[in-house]
């Protein structure tokens, strides 16, 4: 990124085991310019598996090397899931798979991916006895910070105060400093 960045998104996409949403091939920059005013695709994903992902449960599909598309036309679709999202086309993602492919990547519960908010993905529904959770942090330059946002702040936050590293040890030392008596 070059520069500090800020949390834009932190969000939990849970798949119900036997009920779990089907979400649409969409790339998430689009939303974020739409509906935030972001002013470039200077943003990206990290998704860590709360649960293990696996072929089965919904797991996360993507269309490698998509991102270089350039932020795509998309429709806002309202109905198909939960969450108001801006989606591509069958022949737009058709075309994209004939020239990427699609992988669907899998793992063990703590397993990190990365990804580009330019990226195409979406994720089929989950009709067995497994749930798949994944916790999304979406990090984005300070210098891109939303502009005009249209969604909650719970969804698209407010706060551009760049993410504060700490030493390596913080968590262990705060763990062991003495707890304050209760008065």
């Amino acid at each position: 990124f070059g520069e500090k960045l800020y949390m834009h998104q932190f969000k939990i996409n849970a798949k119900a085991a036997f009920t779990g949403d089907v979400w649409q091939w969409h790339q998430d920059y689009g939303t974020w310019k739409r509906d935030d005013g972001m002013p470039e695709p200077r943003a990206m994903n990290i998704a860590i598996f709360l649960d293990e992902v696996m072929p089965i449960n919904g797991p996360l599909m993507l269309v490698p090397r998509s991102q270089h598309a350039g932020d795509l036309k998309a429709s806002h679709d309202l109905q198909t899931t939960s969450y108001p999202l801006w989606t591509l086309d069958e022949e737009t993602v058709t075309r994209l798979v004939k020239e990427g492919g699609i992988v669907a990547p899998t793992g063990k519960a703590g397993g990190l991916l990365m990804f580009h908010g330019n990226l195409v993905h979406g994720s089929a529904g989950n009709i067995t006895p497994y749930p798949r959770k994944i916790v999304y942090l979406t990090l984005n330059a300070v210098s891109n910070y939303i502009r005009t946002p249209t969604r909650p702040e719970y969804i698209a936050h407010r706060d551009f105060a760049p993410i504060q590293t700490v030493d390596d040890d913080s968590l262990l030392r705060l763990a062991r400093a003495p707890r304050q008596a209760a008065e």
